[in-house]
């Protein structure tokens, strides 16, 4: 995967996840982070969240709420003061965190010290088909 633009990647993943994930119907209306002004664009902004965290978790080991809110945290505008470091939307994070482990993507696991969600085998297997489904449509091998 590291060969793959991952871009690409979760464009790819987001179509998979498409029957494991769904929007609230609140979703159409949320923004999200309270540094942003305005909702997201996409109508599939859901399901393309869930896929970068899906990436994120794999990526980054053991992972809770407030971790992945501050890595999908944004600079909020604050008119002539300097701009300020604000974290993502806790309550998407923690729905879509819900959303894949009822699918079993991902589960609740302890490595040393560190309590949180890592990826399932059968999330790692969906990972893997989403990047070399990327790599061909990229022309690659």
């Amino acid at each position: 995967m590291k060969d793959v633009d991952h871009g690409l990647v979760v464009e790819k993943l987001a179509e998979k996840l498409e029957g494991t994930v769904k929007a609230p119907e609140w979703a159409g209306y949320v923004k999200t982070g309270h540094g942003k002004q305005r909702p997201p664009i996409r109508n599939d902004w859901w399901n393309v969240r869930s896929a970068a965290v899906l990436l994120s978790i794999q990526k980054l080991g053991p992972v809770g709420v407030s971790k992945l809110s501050v890595k999908y945290g944004t600079k909020k505008d604050m008119g002539v003061r300097p701009e300020k470091a604000t974290p993502g939307s806790r309550s998407v994070l923690r729905k879509i965190l819900q959303q894949l482990e009822a699918g079993k993507l991902v589960k609740q696991a302890e490595k040393g010290n560190h309590k949180g969600r890592i990826v399932t085998n059968d999330g790692i297997k969906l990972i893997s088909e989403a990047s070399r489904e990327a790599k061909k449509s990229a022309g690659g091998k």
